[in-house]
């Protein structure tokens, strides 16, 4: 591999797409207990937390800072290794700027080194499938200066839709309003969210019921999809393991031969959209 790739917990990866990423922790805490998620979600328990979401049990998540990238960055640097961090969207969280602060900080001490942020404008899925790409141009040994102009020029193609299920969790972090998310809950209207091209969450659609949402993230994808063989699409969900396979059975009626990934959301952003939340992520011709 011609550079390490880095990635956190956020990225929402399976240990059967881990290969050539390493994750940094990322923390959170559960009605005032400190939780570290360090990866694969497989190992996650999402059915007792998002069951604990459903409880009321409150959870508040934290940036990764300066310091954790310093720590986990500076060792391959004296190594002699370059690095490429793929960070959750900037339009959502002050990671981006704390990596950015510390590629700063390293560059003095170690300016031979090349050091690249990608702002991944994303989450969950969103960032994880750019950090696969990363993982896969290290192992074809593609130079890392290269690599970096690759998956920048990815950015605006990785495209990502969702709907929840309970808009109060959406009001809890000013996605939408009390008075909205109460109308919304009274009368089942379901949003469509989508990260877009400044990497903030914005609403593109409303549906009534949760069967009309599913179809309308399918369609999404049917709009925006780009013309490839054996596309690769992830499905991440909060709890909803039969509507993560109803979005796939509605997928593969567009994309027959489609390789669909589906796993559990990861709790770091799952605190912000709650059980429930369904999401759709793939490349397309724009977000």
């Amino acid at each position: 591999m011609t550079f390490t790739v880095f990635a956190d917990g956020t990225a929402n990866l399976p240990g059967t797409l881990l290969d050539g990423i390493t994750l940094l922790p990322s923390e959170y805490n559960v009605d005032g207990v400190p939780q570290i998620y360090t990866g694969d979600i497989e190992r996650f328990d999402m059915h007792s937390y998002y069951d604990s979401l459903r409880s009321g049990v409150r959870v508040k998540t934290t940036l990764l800072n300066t310091g954790l990238f310093v720590t986990h960055f500076e060792p391959l640097l004296k190594e002699g290794k370059d690095i490429i961090y793929i960070a959750m969207s900037s339009g959502i969280s002050g990671t981006y700027s704390a990596a950015c602060a510390a590629v700063t900080q390293l560059n003095e001490e170690y300016p031979d080194r090349f050091m690249h942020i990608v702002d991944s404008h994303g989450c969950g899925f969103g960032s994880g499938m750019l950090a696969i790409k990363a993982a896969e141009l290290s192992r074809e040994n593609t130079d890392v200066r290269e690599a970096a102009r690759i998956l920048d020029e990815m950015v605006p193609h990785c495209c990502q839709y969702f709907t929840v299920d309970d808009l109060n969790f959406l009001k809890r972090t000013g996605r939408v309003s009390g008075a909205a998310a109460l109308i919304g809950t009274t009368l089942r209207i379901k949003p469509i969210l989508y990260g877009d091209h400044t990497g903030h969450i914005v609403t593109c659609g409303n549906c009534h019921g949760r069967k009309k949402a599913i179809k309308m993230l399918a369609d999404k994808y049917a709009q925006k999809h780009m013309e490839l063989a054996a596309p690769k699409i992830y499905i991440s969900h909060g709890d909803c393991r039969e509507d993560a396979e109803a979005l796939k059975e509605l997928i593969l009626a567009v994309t027959p031969d489609a390789d669909i990934t589906i796993c559990a959301h990861e709790p770091f952003s799952g605190a912000h959209v709650g059980p429930g939340m369904l999401g759709l992520f793939f490349l397309g011709k724009e977000r």
